[in-house]
């Protein structure tokens, strides 16, 4: 079995080429000179269509507005209507302090774009503007803080919106809809090309139904704002929304399990035997890797203690451990990926948010937290020779 994140870029390869930005100014460099000639804007090579269709039925186009927004070369970038790049500017805030990247949809139908090579996000807010603000990163450069509607005091908490991610370059596009940090519009991405593939997909009532589920949860009720949004569980525990030690039964009693047995986890690099030890969960095989016990916080984020560094053995591993901790699968399933379906959250105890996002989309896949690629589970579509890409804003 080959996990689905350790043979293509997948969300986390799109986040590290936007340099990790959700919602503060990321570090950027200084991009070639193809790509922005004289910090003014210009056309780059590999224009795709991009085609966006308001399907709300709630919202009609002049209440619609797109941003695309990324990184080329390590600098932070924006398009234009025209599909042209534009470097951000620090000049581009207006009177009011934030810029205005709007592009507007058609006056009715469907809106056709250019999209250039970038790495980025396509933002969708309906009914009102978001405001982007243009800043100075560590380094000098202007960049941009993106919407960050998990915090209250974000000018955007109150608006509307949503994102898709991708990668598009001379490889081809890597994209996907993700609810790793929040979920509110229903997003839909057809890719044609070699194939043609659609992903993100809700089933009707999708969207009141991840409400509603998240809802039952007492843990996991507070993230809903009203309906507007539900929040991710790890930004709920940031914000004291969620409770901190969450998972704790569940990583107590995975390090109970594996003092007494081994867990096998398999990656491309091979098969890797672990066992707790001296409260590490040290794995052998093709590499020793080493994991100390997870916080709940390290659970959701993926990250801290279960950081998945590029070397292809820890990270791997990582990645492994994480989904199997967020889909509940570690106790019971001691061979690592637990690759059907039926046996994910399971448990009283166990990722519920994650588990409305999947249960709510017609192919399964809906990336609820950020190794849900594991397995191929991922709401994640790619084309190596790409002829187009379109963006449904789904029915409510």
């Amino acid at each position: 079995m080959t996990p689905h994140h350790q043979r293509s870029p997948g969300r986390r390869k799109v986040l590290f080429a936007l340099g990790g930005a959700i919602a503060a100014a990321p570090a950027v460099a200084a991009m070639a000179p193809y790509a922005l000639a004289d910090g003014n804007a210009t056309t780059v090579a590999g224009a795709l269509p991009l085609t966006i269709v308001n399907n709300t039925g709630s919202f009609d186009n002049a209440n619609v507005h797109v941003y695309v927004v990324g990184n080329l070369d390590g600098r932070q970038v924006r398009v234009t209507p025209d599909g042209t790049l534009a470097p951000i500017a620090l000049s581009d805030n207006g009177a009011d302090g934030y810029t205005d990247y709007a592009i507007s949809l058609a006056g009715s139908g469907e809106t056709t774009l250019s999209l250039p090579y970038l790495s980025g996000r396509i933002y969708v807010s309906l009914g009102a503007k978001l405001r982007f603000k243009a800043v100075t990163d560590g380094n000098g450069n202007a960049a941009l803080q993106y919407p960050a509607g998990w915090v209250t005091s974000d000018p955007n908490y109150a608006v509307l919106h949503d994102c898709a991610e991708f990668t598009y370059n001379s490889a081809g596009m890597f994209c996907n809809t993700t609810m790793v940090d929040m979920f509110s519009v229903p997003l839909s991405i057809r890719l044609t090309g070699a194939k043609d593939q659609t992903t993100g997909t809700l089933r009707a009532s999708g969207r009141a139904d991840a409400f509603a589920a998240v809802r039952q949860v007492e843990e996991f009720a507070p993230l809903v704002v009203d309906d507007t949004r539900v929040i991710a569980p790890g930004h709920g525990l940031d914000a004291g929304l969620f409770p901190s030690d969450y998972f704790a039964p569940y990583i107590d009693e995975v390090w109970s399990t594996y003092t007494g047995k081994d867990l096998t986890v398999t990656t491309n690099a091979g098969t890797f035997t672990g066992r707790v030890r001296g409260d590490q969960l040290t794995f052998a095989g093709p590499a020793q890797v080493s994991f100390a016990r997870p916080s709940t916080r390290d659970v959701l984020f993926c990250d801290g203690n279960l950081a998945a560094p590029n070397d292809g053995t820890t990270g791997p591993v990582a990645a492994v451990l994480g989904a199997g901790f967020n889909r509940s699968t570690l106790v019971a399933q001691a061979a690592q990926p637990t690759t059907d379906p039926a046996s994910f959250y399971r448990t009283g105890l166990t990722n519920h948010y994650a588990k409305a996002m999947h249960a709510v989309t017609e192919d399964g896949k809906a990336y609820g937290f950020a190794f849900d690629d594991v397995a191929d589970f991922a709401s994640y579509i790619q084309d190596t020779a790409p002829t187009g890409i379109r963006l449904t804003l789904t029915p409510f």
